[in-house]
């Protein structure tokens, strides 16, 4: 008896050339259903339809099709067990040896933010799963391809071993079809926790279901952070930075993608192109190094917003990563060829801005669209041994109505529109934090030190002359007063911070002595 290989295919890349190579070069009778089977016959080969093998039409407007003991048993059925192989002679069931099965478009389908309810559910594959599971399973006896990626390696693996796949390729490909499966589970679990129709309290959910995430592989890096560290970069193919087109330039490394993930979260506390669900309010561009940022700074237009974050500290910019929330134009695009820079991420890139960074081969560009970010979710994912810690990211609105004066003076408009400007940084430089800033430009920044007054200290030191008549925004409270007399020192007039510590009454002593105004915003920002 030929051995029978069964069809059904949602992605039919590939389909014909391996249907075709099965049959005539390996002599496998083919098993299809819905338009699968269609595509097979159109170009000729002789294929029997799942309802003609079962006996059974199709129901519920295709719902049901391959759900049938004469599949499931064919592909479970032990070669070489007894009861098993007795079985299948009473039923009049034949053994099933290749399953080849891709699963309904249902992370494709959620792509769309507007996609309903009942669209989604209806692209839930039951049949597909069902089949790649079982197949798995009797992987001793059944080879499940899931994916057109890998129908060339089995062909080969075919032609080397006389038309019989090995164990150990059996085994490769269930285990790939059960990542498969799990992945296409938790793409639905986590799809269905994000949407209002659930209407679960946020503690009900967060207790009853595991965090569930499973990525393909999107690309393997070279390395992780270090040389002697491997790495591979895990993502979906079309939300967050799966969604970026890279226009030019070197392979993205690990330290690249984390650098990216900095400046873009920092250049969206102004909001990032046209379209999505929070479109730029002011043109913003940022500059980071070490996945803290060293300049960052707003402006009337893409480009001088660039100059000025630039401006801000050029000594540091060399070899960063830049961010820009609008379309890059010509000017732009000038100033970015004005020193050595690793990677820029923007909404887009004119062709003009394009053609001029094409003299900066190694340069990376990365298109990233409004839409792709909108999808990613908002979860925070951090490893530690044995386990990942998940949390909200820190990107809620800057609420200025919610904040109190606790000095004597209160801040001056022009000194509030700076504070607000320092917050919105501060919570994206690693704690301890401090950042100098004014007339919407970052002056200084202190990142990651053990103790904050040593963070002003380094803040203030970047800034120089130009920390005269500028603010100071902290992520965490000041412990003491020595961070706001060094302030003032260094002509700083205004400051900011979360307040909360049992010395605060210290601090804001010392600015009434010192003239300095003083927020509180109630808001941590801790950064690690």
């Amino acid at each position: 008896m030929a051995p029978i290989a069964l069809l059904s295919v949602s992605d039919k890349r590939g389909l014909v050339p391996l249907a075709e190579a099965l049959h005539h070069r390996f002599g496998y009778q083919l098993l299809s259903s819905g338009g699968t089977a269609k595509v097979l016959q159109d170009v000729g080969l002789p294929v029997t339809k799942v309802a003609d093998h079962t006996g059974a039409p199709e129901i519920l407007g295709g719902r049901v099709k391959t759900l049938h003991p004469r599949i499931h048993g064919g592909i479970l059925a032990r070669r070489g067990d007894a009861a098993h192989e007795a079985d299948l002679v009473a039923q009049k069931i034949d053994p099933i040896d290749v399953v080849v099965v891709n699963l309904y478009p249902f992370r494709e389908t959620v792509a769309d933010l507007a996609v309903s309810w009942d669209k989604a559910i209806e692209n839930i594959d039951i049949g597909g799963p069902t089949m790649v599971r079982s197949a798995a399973k009797n992987h001793e006896h059944v080879a499940v391809l899931t994916d057109p990626d890998q129908y060339d390696r089995v062909l080969a693996a075919l032609e080397a071993s006389g038309g019989v796949l090995s164990p150990s390729v059996r085994r490769q490909l269930a285990l790939e079809a059960f990542a498969h499966t799990a992945a296409y589970d938790a793409a639905i679990t986590r799809w269905m926790q994000a949407r209002p129709e659930l209407d679960l309290e946020p503690e009900t959910s967060d207790a009853a279901l595991p965090w569930l995430e499973a990525l393909p592989l999107r690309q393997q890096l070279r390395y992780g952070e270090n040389p002697h560290q491997k790495a591979g970069w895990f993502s979906a193919e079309t939300s967050g930075w799966g969604g970026a087109v890279q226009l030019q330039g070197k392979e993205l490394s690990t330290n690249n993608l984390l650098d990216l993930e900095a400046a873009l979260a920092t250049v969206r506390e102004f909001g990032y192109g046209s379209g999505g669900l929070h479109p730029a309010r002011r043109p913003a561009a940022v500059v980071v190094k070490h996945t803290n940022p060293c300049g960052v700074a707003i402006g009337d237009g893409t480009a001088i917003a660039l100059t000025r974050a630039l401006d801000a500290d050029r000594v540091s910019a060399f070899g960063g990563i830049v961010a820009l929330n609008g379309c890059v134009d010509a000017a732009a695009a000038k100033e970015l060829t004005s020193l050595f820079l690793e990677c820029v991420v923007a909404p887009s890139f004119a062709p003009e801005a394009r053609e001029i960074l094409s003299t900066k081969g190694n340069l990376r560009l990365l298109e990233l669209a409004p839409e792709a970010i909108d999808v990613a979710g908002r979860d925070q994912v951090r490893s530690i041994l044995g386990g990942v810690l998940v949390q909200d990211l820190d990107d809620e609105l800057v609420t200025p109505d919610d904040w109190t004066v606790a000095t004597d003076r209160a801040p001056t408009a022009t000194e509030r529109d700076d504070l607000c400007f320092a917050w919105q940084l501060v919570r994206h430089v690693r704690s301890n934090a401090i950042v100098v800033a004014r007339d919407g430009q970052s002056l200084g920044v202190g990142a990651g030190q053990m103790n904050r007054v040593g963070s002003a200290r380094i803040a203030l030191e970047a800034a120089g002359d130009r920390a005269q008549g500028a603010v100071l925004a902290s992520d965490g409270f000041f412990p003491f007063d020595d961070t706001v007399r060094l302030a003032a020192e260094n002509g700083i007039t205004a400051v900011i911070h979360p307040g909360g510590s049992k010395r605060d009454d210290d601090s804001i002593r010392a600015c009434n002595e010192l003239g300095v105004a003083m927020l509180l915003t109630g808001r941590r920002h801790f950064l690690h």
